[in-house]
């Protein structure tokens, strides 16, 4: 409401028609001042602040037409998510290229090394990386485009099918359900390079704190953590690779000479041959994890239209630097006979192909301070997991999908009973303690080890989805602020890659050896069977077609402008700004 200046008769007249509702107005220069313009709730602070801020978000009801169908309902709840938008450009450009380095990169690498060869890492790791820049691409689009609650998540409801989404959901929320209380056990295990006498529960809970802790600062919280993680993991991994060039050229401390090739040659490039190489493929993906985390974001960012599509752009370098370079170098440094691989699994760092490198040089202290890279690489891990779990909870909570108290936002924009969901699934990692340790944590990781398979299926199936609705509904993509690099036929490609994957890892968990293994293809495969556990009685529940029809999707809920025709002018606009720019900046755009 606007002052306006009254004379005091108009303001004796005012006071009298406002007696009878208890307000009041004051002359201050000629200007009517009203009670609820100058008075304000006293400030809270301290605890009675921090206590405030777990109460329930106080929004208005969205008083949605009853008329409306399960999708229609759901593309609103989500895109009126009170989640908090504190995620800033440099929170989501380290997460990009930081927040999928953990221990499947520092850690998995040498199972992958000792099954498939240096050869074999090579071509399992370039195969799911061509798939991983589609994926992120598609989702950049996706997200930048409808930055709901849930991103990904909750797509699949709007573009593909309720009871795939349903199934991919739950998928998605089990996965990093497990991760946490997994990467809490990998951490203590790391502790004991240095102290094999205490028991690693006692390490265990001190983690455990620390994570709950960060998850509970909200979404600045975790963006802080992982800013601060991925800024080490990537000045780490740097300065690996300067170090590995170093070594292979022979600058090493044992005066071993020039390494070049020569473990391509002895003991070999490839190891078990083409089974070998398609047994790299689901342990690069278990690396890949988190690479969509950015995307999931997308509804608590500031600013999603600049900051996400140089996030996605992030993703190029990142695989290009820290993986295929990083790898390569491993690859020249260890041979895949290397005994010390043979204990590889997600829980020995002392199994690392990173720490072994460095311990054939003979630097001494460089493996302590490898190894405390890979502890922060899991709390990383573990931190995201908070973070990626509750919000997945929250947006399929508000779709209907899952109990409605994990859809609680608190004043604070946490997903309040997600994160303690969350935390009570991760108590799972004192298990620890116990001799049956290793059969948990078996049955555990075989629950989320295909599923970021299924995750990123998903999300490129949206976007041919998405992409074919624009075009039934005579639209194009001029509309679009950030279009995928790759298009929809990138998404296409990612695809097929995903369903041959799928195909040569039931062959391998079917046929481990020569004979069938039952327990093997459970242990390996069992990601598979639970998304079709989800998807078969939802479906048989709620009936209907198989997918949506193009023409009925809904192309404008959700999103942050709407107004489409100014939309397309700023587009417009910021395209010629560019084009008038010199071509390396033109280019650097393009990747970065």
């Amino acid at each position: 409401m606007s002052n306006k200046v009254l004379s005091n008769k108009e303001l004796d007249y005012v006071r009298s028609r406002e007696a009878a509702d208890g307000s009041s107005t004051e002359k201050s220069g000629g200007v009517l001042v009203n009670d609820f313009e100058e008075k304000k709730e006293p400030e809270l602070t301290g605890f009675a602040k921090i206590k405030d801020s777990f109460r329930r978000y106080d929004s208005e009801e969205l008083n949605l037409d009853p008329n409306l169908t399960d999708i229609e309902k759901t593309a609103i709840m989500t895109a009126n998510s009170p989640l908090s938008r504190k995620l800033k450009n440099r929170h989501l450009q380290m997460i990009a290229l930081g927040g999928s380095i953990g221990t499947g990169l520092f850690v998995g690498s040498g199972s992958t090394l000792r099954t498939g060869g240096p050869a074999g890492v090579l071509i399992g790791y370039g195969i799911i990386s061509t798939m991983i820049l589609c994926m992120v691409n598609a989702a950049g689009e996706l997200s930048v485009t409808f930055p709901v609650s849930g991103a990904f998540v909750t797509y699949n409801t709007r573009f593909l099918d309720p009871s795939l989404s349903f199934s991919l959901a739950w998928n998605y929320a089990l996965q990093w359900l497990v991760v946490l209380p997994l990467e809490l056990v990998a951490a203590s295990m790391t502790i004991q390079y240095w102290d094999t006498t205490t028991n690693p529960a006692a390490y265990v809970v001190i983690f455990y704190v620390l994570i709950v802790a960060i998850n509970f600062f909200g979404v600045k919280g975790y963006g802080e953590a992982e800013f601060l993680f991925s800024l080490i993991k990537v000045l780490a991994v740097t300065g690996f690779i300067i170090l590995g060039i170093v070594l292979v050229c022979g600058g090493g401390p044992n005066d071993e000479g020039y390494i070049g090739g020569r473990y391509w040659h002895n003991p070999g490039a490839i190891h078990n041959g083409f089974k070998g190489v398609c047994s790299v493929f689901v342990t690069a993906a278990f690396a890949f994890a988190g690479t969509e985390l950015a995307a999931l974001g997308a509804a608590e960012t500031a600013d999603v239209r600049k900051s996400l599509p140089k996030a996605t752009k992030q993703v190029f370098w990142r695989i290009a630097l820290f993986y295929i370079i990083s790898l390569t170098l491993v690859g020249l440094l260890v041979p895949y006979n290397d005994e010390r691989l043979l204990g590889s699994s997600s829980v020995d760092a002392n199994a690392s192909p990173f720490v072994i490198s460095i311990k054939n040089a003979q630097i001494k202290g460089l493996p302590s301070v490898m190894n405390a890279v890979i502890m922060i690489a899991v709390l990383s891990v573990g931190n995201s997991s908070v973070f990626a779990s509750s919000r997945t909870l929250a947006a399929i909570a508000s779709a209907g999908m899952a109990p409605k108290i994990f859809a609680y936002i608190d004043k604070a924009g946490r997903p309040l009973f997600g994160i303690i969901f969350q935390c009570i699934f991760g108590l799972l990692c004192f298990v620890c303690a116990s001799s049956k340790e290793g059969d948990v944590f078996t049955w555990l990781l075989a629950l989320s080890g295909l599923s970021s398979l299924f995750t990123w299926g998903g999300i490129m199936l949206c976007h041919i989805r998405f992409r074919r609705a624009l075009y039934v509904q005579g639209r194009d993509t001029s509309e679009l602020v950030f279009k995928s690099q790759f298009g929809v036929y990138g998404s296409y490609y990612g695809v097929t890659i995903i369903g041959l994957i799928l195909i040569a890892q039931f062959w391998i968990a079917l046929f481990p050896s020569n004979k069938p293994s039952a327990l093997n293809f459970f242990e390996n495969y069992l990601g598979a069977i639970v998304v079709l556990a989800f998807y078969i009685p939802h479906k048989l529940w709620r009936r209907g077609s198989l997918y949506i029809k193009a023409k009925d999707i809904d192309l404008d809920t959700g999103r942050r402008e709407l107004d489409l025709d100014l939309l397309k002018q700023e587009i417009a606009e910021e395209k010629e700004i560019l084009a008038s720019k010199p071509l390396y900046k033109r280019i650097y755009h393009f990747w970065c």
